[in-house]
Protein backbone atom coordinates (compact mmCIF):
# COMPACT_ATOMS: atom_id res chain seq x y z
CA UNK A 1 0.00 0.00 0.00
CA UNK A 2 1.41 3.38 -1.03
CA UNK A 3 0.33 7.01 -0.72
CA UNK A 4 2.36 9.19 -3.05
CA UNK A 5 2.17 12.60 -4.74
CA UNK A 6 0.61 12.90 -8.17
CA UNK A 7 3.42 14.22 -10.33
CA UNK A 8 0.94 15.91 -12.68
CA UNK A 9 -0.99 17.87 -10.05
CA UNK A 10 0.71 19.84 -7.28
CA UNK A 11 -1.86 19.09 -4.59
CA UNK A 12 -2.88 15.66 -5.86
CA UNK A 13 -2.20 12.34 -4.15
CA UNK A 14 -2.54 8.76 -5.30
CA UNK A 15 -3.40 5.75 -3.12
CA UNK A 16 -2.26 2.39 -4.54
CA UNK A 17 -2.93 -1.05 -3.06
CA UNK A 18 -1.02 -4.10 -4.29
CA UNK A 19 0.23 -2.06 -7.22
CA UNK A 20 -3.27 -1.03 -8.33
CA UNK A 21 -4.24 2.67 -8.19
CA UNK A 22 -7.29 2.81 -5.95
CA UNK A 23 -7.94 6.49 -5.28
CA UNK A 24 -6.86 9.96 -6.31
CA UNK A 25 -7.51 13.03 -4.18
CA UNK A 26 -6.70 16.70 -4.50
CA UNK A 27 -6.39 18.04 -0.97
CA UNK A 28 -6.79 21.63 -2.18
CA UNK A 29 -9.81 20.94 -4.40
CA UNK A 30 -12.05 18.03 -3.34
CA UNK A 31 -14.34 18.68 -6.31
CA UNK A 32 -11.56 17.63 -8.71
CA UNK A 33 -12.21 14.02 -9.71
CA UNK A 34 -9.29 12.54 -11.64
CA UNK A 35 -10.49 9.01 -12.33
CA UNK A 36 -13.16 8.88 -15.02
CA UNK A 37 -15.37 6.40 -13.17
CA UNK A 38 -15.34 8.56 -10.05
CA UNK A 39 -16.35 11.57 -12.16
CA UNK A 40 -19.35 9.56 -13.38
CA UNK A 41 -20.25 8.67 -9.81
CA UNK A 42 -20.00 12.39 -9.08
CA UNK A 43 -22.68 13.02 -11.70
CA UNK A 44 -25.00 10.68 -9.81
CA UNK A 45 -24.25 12.58 -6.59
CA UNK A 46 -25.00 15.91 -8.29
CA UNK A 47 -28.37 14.72 -9.57
CA UNK A 48 -29.64 13.30 -6.28
CA UNK A 49 -32.73 15.07 -4.93
CA UNK A 50 -32.37 18.87 -4.69
CA UNK A 51 -29.01 20.09 -6.04
CA UNK A 52 -26.66 21.06 -3.22
CA UNK A 53 -28.95 19.75 -0.47
CA UNK A 54 -27.44 17.48 2.20
CA UNK A 55 -27.87 13.72 1.74
CA UNK A 56 -27.20 10.56 3.73
CA UNK A 57 -24.44 8.47 2.19
CA UNK A 58 -23.00 5.06 2.99
CA UNK A 59 -19.68 4.36 1.26
CA UNK A 60 -18.80 0.67 0.99
CA UNK A 61 -15.12 0.79 0.18
CA UNK A 62 -13.53 3.92 1.62
CA UNK A 63 -10.22 4.14 -0.21
CA UNK A 64 -8.95 7.70 0.12
CA UNK A 65 -12.51 9.00 0.64
CA UNK A 66 -12.48 10.73 -2.74
CA UNK A 67 -16.23 10.68 -3.27
CA UNK A 68 -16.94 11.45 0.39
CA UNK A 69 -14.80 14.59 0.09
CA UNK A 70 -16.73 15.52 -3.06
CA UNK A 71 -20.08 15.07 -1.31
CA UNK A 72 -18.91 17.17 1.64
CA UNK A 73 -17.81 19.99 -0.69
CA UNK A 74 -20.83 19.99 -2.99
CA UNK A 75 -23.52 19.07 -0.46
CA UNK A 76 -22.49 20.63 2.88
CA UNK A 77 -24.12 19.12 5.93
CA UNK A 78 -24.42 15.65 4.41
CA UNK A 79 -24.23 12.74 6.85
CA UNK A 80 -21.73 10.19 5.64
CA UNK A 81 -20.23 6.94 6.86
CA UNK A 82 -17.59 4.82 5.16
CA UNK A 83 -16.64 1.17 5.53
CA UNK A 84 -13.10 -0.02 4.78
CA UNK A 85 -11.93 -3.58 5.35
CA UNK A 86 -8.24 -2.63 5.63
CA UNK A 87 -7.17 -0.97 8.85
CA UNK A 88 -3.84 -0.20 7.14
CA UNK A 89 -5.58 1.78 4.39
CA UNK A 90 -7.89 3.58 6.81
CA UNK A 91 -4.99 4.57 9.07
CA UNK A 92 -2.79 5.70 6.18
CA UNK A 93 -5.52 7.88 4.71
CA UNK A 94 -6.35 9.39 8.09
CA UNK A 95 -2.68 10.29 8.63
CA UNK A 96 -1.44 11.22 5.14
CA UNK A 97 -4.64 12.54 3.54
CA UNK A 98 -6.65 14.29 6.26
CA UNK A 99 -10.13 15.60 5.56
CA UNK A 100 -10.73 19.33 5.26
CA UNK A 101 -11.40 21.23 8.46
CA UNK A 102 -14.99 20.79 9.56
CA UNK A 103 -15.56 17.64 7.49
CA UNK A 104 -16.28 14.44 9.40
CA UNK A 105 -16.66 11.03 7.77
CA UNK A 106 -16.51 8.17 10.28
CA UNK A 107 -14.69 5.14 8.85
CA UNK A 108 -15.70 1.72 10.14
CA UNK A 109 -13.06 -0.96 9.68
CA UNK A 110 -15.14 -3.98 8.73
CA UNK A 111 -16.30 -6.21 5.90
CA UNK A 112 -18.61 -4.17 3.67
CA UNK A 113 -21.46 -6.68 3.61
CA UNK A 114 -21.33 -7.30 7.34
CA UNK A 115 -21.48 -3.56 7.97
CA UNK A 116 -24.35 -3.15 5.50
CA UNK A 117 -26.51 -5.68 7.32
CA UNK A 118 -26.13 -3.64 10.51
CA UNK A 119 -27.54 -0.44 8.96
CA UNK A 120 -31.11 0.64 9.61
CA UNK A 121 -33.67 0.26 6.83
CA UNK A 122 -34.19 3.46 4.87
CA UNK A 123 -31.17 5.11 6.47
CA UNK A 124 -29.35 6.19 3.27
CA UNK A 125 -30.13 8.30 0.22
CA UNK A 126 -27.07 6.93 -1.56
CA UNK A 127 -25.12 3.71 -1.17
CA UNK A 128 -21.76 3.70 -2.96
CA UNK A 129 -20.23 0.30 -3.74
CA UNK A 130 -16.58 0.63 -4.73
CA UNK A 131 -15.01 -2.37 -3.03
CA UNK A 132 -11.91 -4.12 -4.32
CA UNK A 133 -9.59 -6.71 -2.87
CA UNK A 134 -6.55 -5.73 -4.88
CA UNK A 135 -8.05 -5.29 -8.35
CA UNK A 136 -11.14 -7.52 -7.94
CA UNK A 137 -14.53 -7.08 -6.30
CA UNK A 138 -15.05 -9.93 -3.79
CA UNK A 139 -17.68 -12.49 -4.76
CA UNK A 140 -19.92 -11.92 -1.73
CA UNK A 141 -20.46 -8.32 -2.86
CA UNK A 142 -21.89 -9.31 -6.25
CA UNK A 143 -24.98 -11.35 -5.36
CA UNK A 144 -28.71 -10.65 -5.38
CA UNK A 145 -28.73 -11.18 -1.62
CA UNK A 146 -26.29 -8.27 -1.30
CA UNK A 147 -28.44 -6.11 -3.60
CA UNK A 148 -31.51 -6.82 -1.46
CA UNK A 149 -29.62 -5.50 1.56
CA UNK A 150 -28.63 -2.39 -0.39
CA UNK A 151 -32.27 -1.83 -1.37
CA UNK A 152 -33.36 -2.24 2.24
CA UNK A 153 -30.91 0.41 3.47
CA UNK A 154 -31.88 2.89 0.75
CA UNK A 155 -34.84 5.20 1.19
CA UNK A 156 -37.77 5.04 -1.29
CA UNK A 157 -35.99 7.32 -3.75
CA UNK A 158 -32.46 6.28 -2.78
CA UNK A 159 -29.83 5.33 -5.33
CA UNK A 160 -27.09 2.71 -5.39
CA UNK A 161 -24.03 3.58 -7.48
CA UNK A 162 -21.59 0.78 -8.24
CA UNK A 163 -18.10 0.61 -9.73
CA UNK A 164 -17.82 -2.45 -11.98
CA UNK A 165 -14.56 -3.57 -13.59
CA UNK A 166 -14.71 -5.87 -16.59
CA UNK A 167 -13.06 -6.78 -19.88
CA UNK A 168 -13.96 -7.99 -23.37
CA UNK A 169 -17.32 -9.75 -23.45
CA UNK A 170 -18.51 -7.88 -20.34
CA UNK A 171 -19.92 -11.10 -18.86
CA UNK A 172 -19.45 -9.89 -15.30
CA UNK A 173 -21.06 -6.49 -15.96
CA UNK A 174 -23.96 -8.11 -17.82
CA UNK A 175 -24.64 -10.42 -14.86
CA UNK A 176 -24.46 -7.50 -12.44
CA UNK A 177 -27.02 -5.55 -14.46
CA UNK A 178 -29.35 -8.57 -14.41
CA UNK A 179 -28.79 -8.95 -10.66
CA UNK A 180 -29.59 -5.33 -9.83
CA UNK A 181 -32.63 -5.35 -12.15
CA UNK A 182 -33.99 -8.30 -10.18
CA UNK A 183 -34.31 -6.03 -7.12
CA UNK A 184 -34.26 -2.40 -8.26
CA UNK A 185 -36.30 -1.79 -11.43
CA UNK A 186 -34.52 1.37 -12.57
CA UNK A 187 -30.93 0.75 -13.72
CA UNK A 188 -28.56 2.90 -15.77
CA UNK A 189 -25.12 1.89 -17.05
CA UNK A 190 -22.40 4.39 -17.97
CA UNK A 191 -19.59 2.96 -20.08
CA UNK A 192 -16.84 4.22 -22.37
CA UNK A 193 -17.20 3.08 -26.01
CA UNK A 194 -13.80 1.32 -25.97
CA UNK A 195 -14.84 -0.77 -22.96
CA UNK A 196 -18.29 -1.39 -24.41
CA UNK A 197 -16.82 -2.64 -27.68
CA UNK A 198 -14.37 -4.95 -25.92
CA UNK A 199 -11.24 -3.08 -26.94
CA UNK A 200 -9.93 -2.81 -23.40
CA UNK A 201 -10.53 -3.66 -19.75
CA UNK A 202 -12.09 -0.80 -17.79
CA UNK A 203 -14.62 0.54 -15.33
CA UNK A 204 -18.38 0.79 -15.82
CA UNK A 205 -20.65 2.71 -13.47
CA UNK A 206 -24.05 1.27 -12.61
CA UNK A 207 -26.77 3.32 -10.91
CA UNK A 208 -29.90 1.61 -9.59
CA UNK A 209 -33.02 2.71 -7.75
CA UNK A 210 -36.63 1.84 -7.04
CA UNK A 211 -37.50 5.31 -8.34
CA UNK A 212 -36.94 6.94 -11.72
CA UNK A 213 -33.38 8.02 -12.46
CA UNK A 214 -32.43 11.26 -14.27
CA UNK A 215 -31.34 9.45 -17.42
CA UNK A 216 -31.33 12.40 -19.87
CA UNK A 217 -29.16 14.57 -17.61
CA UNK A 218 -26.85 11.68 -16.72
CA UNK A 219 -26.46 10.97 -20.41
CA UNK A 220 -25.68 14.60 -21.21
CA UNK A 221 -23.05 14.84 -18.50
CA UNK A 222 -21.40 11.52 -19.34
CA UNK A 223 -21.22 12.46 -23.02
CA UNK A 224 -19.56 15.75 -22.12
CA UNK A 225 -16.79 14.28 -19.94
CA UNK A 226 -13.15 14.50 -21.07
CA UNK A 227 -13.46 10.80 -21.85
CA UNK A 228 -17.04 10.51 -23.03
CA UNK A 229 -19.25 7.61 -21.95
CA UNK A 230 -22.47 6.29 -23.38
CA UNK A 231 -25.57 5.74 -21.27
CA UNK A 232 -27.71 2.61 -21.44
CA UNK A 233 -31.07 2.22 -19.73
CA UNK A 234 -34.60 0.95 -20.14
CA UNK A 235 -35.43 -1.64 -22.77
CA UNK A 236 -32.00 -1.42 -24.40
CA UNK A 237 -30.22 -2.33 -21.17
CA UNK A 238 -32.77 -4.99 -20.22
CA UNK A 239 -32.32 -6.70 -23.58
CA UNK A 240 -28.54 -6.57 -23.23
CA UNK A 241 -28.73 -8.32 -19.86
CA UNK A 242 -31.64 -10.64 -20.67
CA UNK A 243 -29.57 -13.78 -21.19
CA UNK A 244 -27.45 -13.29 -18.06
CA UNK A 245 -28.36 -15.23 -14.93
CA UNK A 246 -29.03 -13.42 -11.68
CA UNK A 247 -26.04 -13.95 -9.36
CA UNK A 248 -26.72 -15.64 -6.02
CA UNK A 249 -24.52 -16.30 -3.01
CA UNK A 250 -24.30 -19.92 -4.12
CA UNK A 251 -22.70 -19.14 -7.49
CA UNK A 252 -21.11 -15.71 -7.02
CA UNK A 253 -17.55 -15.16 -8.22
CA UNK A 254 -15.16 -12.25 -7.89
CA UNK A 255 -14.93 -9.73 -10.72
CA UNK A 256 -12.35 -10.62 -13.39
CA UNK A 257 -8.72 -9.75 -12.83
CA UNK A 258 -7.45 -6.97 -15.11
CA UNK A 259 -4.58 -7.67 -17.49
CA UNK A 260 -1.15 -6.60 -16.23
CA UNK A 261 -1.19 -3.46 -18.40
CA UNK A 262 -4.29 -2.08 -16.68
CA UNK A 263 -3.74 0.60 -14.03
CA UNK A 264 -7.35 1.30 -12.95
CA UNK A 265 -7.77 4.89 -14.18
CA UNK A 266 -11.30 4.34 -15.30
Amino acid sequence: MRVEPDGDRATGWLLSVDGTPQSHVDLADPTYLSFEYIRRMGHVVDLLAVPGAPVRVLHLGAGALTLARYVAATRPGSRQRAVEVSDEVASAVRTALPLARGVTVPVQVADARAALTQRRSGSADLVVLDVFAGARTPAHLTSVELVREVARVLGPTGVAVVNLADGPGLRFARAQVATYLAVLPQVVLLVEPAVWRGRRFGNLVLAASAAALPVPELSRRAAGDPVAARTLSGVELERWAAEAAVVTDADAVASPAPPPSTFGRG
